[in-house]
């Protein structure tokens, strides 16, 4: 334990309190962590859209900018893996349980609720199928392409630790390495210890609700606990075989389940029917990203409520989940040019996703519209994806493919969580101690689980969207503070404006 920070000491100290005050009073905890929820989603939605909007329009100017030209590294280093590699990894750490638990919850639920217009109409299923493209599109991978830019291009250019207070020197100083730096990287594993956590309990709840759809397992608390219990012993045997066996191997594993996935359901489902979708919707996404980018709804509480619940949410959560993300991405990401890496960290895993909701979003759809019994809309989202596998043929093999992918989603995410924490405490260590990586691993378990006893994913929604607030000032500031190095090294380098 030689090699740990303060960082490390005080961020364990706070989520042992937070573990406590659940395992002690979850329904008090439930209570005021929803309150502050709350007062932030409905005071400060407009601040994560408009955040998320200038990670996004700062992306794209990178893509074309002279500083494209610069690398994550010295001038001709090579990447250290392939790009099918590299997209399986990032891929996997940055979406992962999420596309499978919302592939189709998300589009039924603005089918049944859509955020304006009738439920349950041809015009729902249109808006249903785009905002599910907007929520899981360009935006989040902006928010990813900018953290682990940073992080990335000062480790790797200009040789500092791998830690987000790092990334903070040419506005900071040498005050980025006392007290200041010191609370940034508390902020950064605090956020991440919650985002990491609200994944893992969708994962388990996602996973009980497979079980207990083509077993007499019970869909319940118990069952969610053992899946932890298990998952996480599973992860922390990847975690201790390192980086390039354990994540890499689980990675690839994970790239060929999901196209597996998605090409089965494609062939099974109605094919016509989601190929016109997708090409339709794309359209419409495009057609529709400036309005929804900063669309509040000021004038309709409804509407705003929507947007508060559904957009809020997911940009506090993935600005949560970034700081293991932005790290991870960075770290497998050595060599590239920023031209190169914007493109691939924004672009493809972008379109992927949207093709993802075109096929379970589109067949659930789908299903609802030809035959409304059928009952879609009213089973719970974790049961959502394998509701819509029942009327497929060879719907119980797709359902058990399902729940391994979900497993394994589980515990490559869990496993890079802990040796992103493990480094985030470490003073940006490559190579962080076991024993941290292990330590990270019981606290993220035992979080997920208590955020699940007090109130399952509502509480889950909640703790993303209160760990991401002071996490998003950060992220602002630290995108003002690339620029400045992105600058300074272009005039050096003699790089054309």
């Amino acid at each position: 334990m030689k090699k740990v920070t303060p960082v490390f000491w005080i961020s364990i100290a706070i989520a042992a309190v937070f573990v406590l005050w659940g395992i002690i009073a979850p329904e008090n905890l439930g209570d005021q962590t929803g309150k502050i929820q709350a007062f932030l989603s409905a005071k400060f939605g407009w601040f994560y859209l408009l955040t998320v909007a200038i990670f996004l329009i700062f992306s794209v100017y990178l893509i074309f900018s002279p500083y494209g030209k610069l690398r994550l590294g010295q001038p001709n280093e090579k990447p250290e893996y392939n790009k099918i590699t590299w997209f399986a990894m990032l891929f996997s750490a940055g979406m992962g349980i999420g596309l499978v638990f919302w592939g189709s919850a998300e589009p039924l639920a603005h089918f049944a609720s859509p955020p304006t217009g009738d439920p349950e109409s041809t015009e729902a299923a249109k808006k249903a199928l785009r905002y599910a493209f907007f929520h899981w599109g360009f935006h989040v991978w902006a928010i990813y392409t900018v953290i682990a830019l940073a992080i990335g291009y000062f480790k790797f250019r200009r040789n500092v630790p791998g830690v987000i207070s790092a990334t903070f020197q040419p506005l900071l100083g040498e005050r980025a390495n006392g007290p200041i730096g010191k609370a940034i990287d508390v902020i950064a594993v605090f956020a991440t210890i919650f985002g990491v956590a609200t994944s893992l309990g969708l994962g388990a709840k996602q996973i009980s609700g497979g079980l207990s759809y083509i077993t007499a397992i019970p869909n319940n608390l118990t069952t969610q606990f053992v899946i932890i219990a298990i998952v996480t012993v599973l992860f922390m045997i990847s975690a201790w075989s390192g980086l390039s066996k354990g994540i890499k191997y689980l990675s690839n594993i994970n790239i060929v389940l999901a196209i597996g996935l998605v090409a089965a359901t494609l062939v099974l489902g109605p094919t016509v029917f989601i190929m016109d979708s997708f090409t339709t919707t794309l359209g419409a996404y495009f057609q529709n990203l400036p309005m929804m980018t900063f669309q509040m709804a000021p004038l309709s509480a409804e509407h705003n409520g929507w947007i508060q619940g559904w957009t809020v949410f997911y940009w506090a959560w993935f600005i949560s989940w970034s700081p293991f993300v932005g790290t991870f991405i960075a770290r497998v990401s050595k060599g590239r040019s920023i031209r190169e890496f914007v493109m691939g960290v924004l672009i493809v895993p972008s379109i992927f996703s949207a093709f993802w909701f075109a096929v379970f979003g589109g067949t659930s759809l789908k299903q609802e519209l030809d035959t409304p019994d059928i009952g879609l809309t009213s089973l719970p989202a974790e049961q959502a994806l394998f509701g819509t596998f029942e009327a497929l043929p060879m719907g119980l093999i797709l359902t058990i493919i399902a729940i391994v992918l979900i497993s394994t989603f589980f515990i490559t995410s869990a496993d890079s969580a802990t040796f992103v924490l493990g480094m985030q405490t470490t003073n940006g260590s490559l190579n962080p101690p076991n024993v941290v990586k292990l330590s990270w691993g019981v606290i993220q378990a035992s979080i997920a689980a208590v955020l699940l006893a007090s109130g399952g994913l509502g509480a889950l929604q909640t703790a993303a969207i209160v760990s991401a607030f002071p996490f998003a000032i950060i992220l602002l500031f630290m995108v003002w503070s690339l620029l400045i190095a992105l600058k300074e090294d272009a005039k050096s380098a003699n790089l054309k404006k």
